[in-house]
């Protein structure tokens, strides 16, 4: 597989899905902010396209295009691919475990939710990125689609609930695409049930409308609080669909 740069995608004919709420918004992301990776079988007119960000993964095209025994370097954490994909990782890959995903969009503007006493909810900025690492280990995943809290505290497009020169909680543009931006959020654990990723969030979409952008989300079928919370945010059921979690035999460098 050839690794391409992003600024060469509209020269190589890419067959990318369109953007709508799901897993497509990951390729607008990285074609527009260069953070990702994305490979190809070949340079002219390719049939299968792998593209990563974060700890996500996109399949798509023919399976049987990309070399055999490559598969695994091109993939980290979930992925997204059609069913077609999966004996290839099955036999590749290592352990594979269907994930069910629901994928919501927002179609009602939430009233703003007022922080607690002592907390206040604004944008992020560059001098956020100390208070991004304070989150800790299990709030990483956060910045990862930004390259890491550096990225994500300047990027313009995160709400945090701040306390005593403190990060709370985060809520973010997790991808940002042309038409949709999908948002994800997090809560320091000493400062849950406070209603934090509600007025975090609510306030993110408005932020996310007034760039004339549909706000979406997807979650776990067993999260019922990230469900709950996006349904009280104004997002609506869309679509169901299935990523895949992959625990990856050691990889090769993909090149």
């Amino acid at each position: 597989m050839i690794r391409i740069r992003p600024a060469e995608w509209d020269g190589l004919r890419l067959r990318l899905p369109e953007e709508v709420p799901g897993p497509a918004v990951m390729c607008t992301h990285v074609q527009t902010t260069g953070l990702g990776r994305c490979w190809v079988d070949r340079l002219l007119a390719p049939r299968a396209v792998a593209v990563r960000c974060g700890g996500h993964t996109l399949l798509m095209g023919d399976p049987s295009a990309v070399p055999r025994g490559r598969l695994a370097d091109l993939i980290r954490g979930q992925v997204a691919a059609p069913a077609r994909f999966l004996p290839r990782l099955m036999a590749e890959v290592g352990r594979v475990r269907p994930w069910e995903r629901m994928v919501y969009a927002h179609r009602f503007a939430a009233p703003p939710t007022s922080p607690p006493p002592g907390f206040q909810v604004r944008s992020l900025v560059a001098a956020d990125a100390a208070r991004l690492i304070h989150l800790g280990p299990e709030a990483a995943w956060i910045a990862e689609t930004w390259g890491g809290p550096v990225g994500l505290a300047a990027s313009g497009h995160a709400r945090g609930a701040v306390t005593n020169g403190a990060l709370a909680a985060v809520a973010c543009v997790y991808f940002h695409g042309r038409r949709h931006a999908e948002l994800a959020v997090v809560t320091a654990p000493w400062a849950r049930r406070l209603a934090l990723a509600r007025a975090c969030v609510t306030a993110l979409c408005a932020d996310v409308r007034a760039e004339g952008r549909v706000p979406t989300w997807t979650a776990a079928r067993d999260n019922t609080a990230s469900r709950r919370l996006a349904w009280t945010c104004g997002f609506r059921l869309v679509c169901e669909t299935t990523h895949y979690s992959v625990e990856a035999r050691p990889a090769r460098t993909a090149a």
